[in-house]
């Protein structure tokens, strides 16, 4: 019989942060970034979230559906242009350089030949070795310095990549993201991790059935809110009776 953690809600799991954010904006504990923006930011926040759990829902705010499916079809092409996302999301035209072309695709990243298929050696390391602690997919590459500007670009990759283990029949899914804004990044990156999961874990099921559902911890070093999100947060809170 499971524990109620694990029939906890991921909303849930995160009231914690919701809390924490609540006390930095009460108690003006704000950062100020390069651009002169005010936000709210919690260290390496430490999240340990249900991937069966993809869709999340604080009613004020919730995971844009028709999106972060858009978006999911946009990784799997693998396509380093952002023609067919930019139509969901003008904010990559902000960021990509003057030909159209940016660095975070996420597919591209974990499943081109050009980068190493890093999805299929984790699977066939796992396959290989259940134990094994080398399953990482590198997303961050020491040459984002020069790459994240050329040629007009502003697109530094936001996380540093992801790390799989099997341990105790479960499947335990690490995310490692240098930067996350709580509002728009982690909503559309956790669909998009939860997806990765669901593909690993049924591949890994072939070699062994009994596999289960286990954690996707999310370790994101600076997991923070703008000041224009402020209100959502004091939002979410009423909810909790913060």
């Amino acid at each position: 019989m499971g524990s109620k953690e694990d029939f906890m809600k991921n909303e849930d799991r995160l009231k914690d942060v919701i809390y924490n954010f609540l006390g930095k904006i009460r108690s003006s504990e704000f950062v100020i970034d390069k651009t002169g923006t005010k936000l709210v930011e919690i260290i390496c926040a430490n999240l340990y979230l249900d991937p069966s759990q993809p869709i999340l829902d604080f009613g004020v705010r919730k995971t844009p559906l028709k999106y972060v499916q858009a978006e999911l079809e946009w990784y799997d092409s693998q396509d380093l242009r952002i023609d067919r996302i930019a139509q969901h999301a003008k904010m990559w035209e902000k960021v990509s350089d003057r030909d159209g072309y940016i660095n975070s695709n996420y597919g591209w990243m974990i499943y081109s030949p050009e980068n190493f298929n890093q999805f299929e050696h984790c699977m066939k390391e796992l396959e290989t070795h259940e134990t094994s602690r080398r399953a990482v997919m590198i997303y961050q590459r020491p040459s984002m310095w020069s790459e994240y500007e050329e040629n007009g670009k502003s697109d530094f990759v936001c996380t540093d990549g992801v790390q799989l283990f099997i341990r105790n029949g479960k499947l335990i899914y690490i995310v490692k993201q240098r930067s996350c804004d709580f509002i728009f990044g982690f909503f559309n990156d956790f669909y998009w991790h939860c997806e990765v999961y669901k593909r690993a874990l049924e591949r890994l099921q072939k070699t062994y059935p009994d596999l289960q559902f286990g954690s996707l911890i999310y370790d994101a070093f600076s997991l923070h809110v703008y000041e224009r999100h402020f209100d959502l947060i004091e939002q979410i809170g009423e909810k909790y009776g913060f």
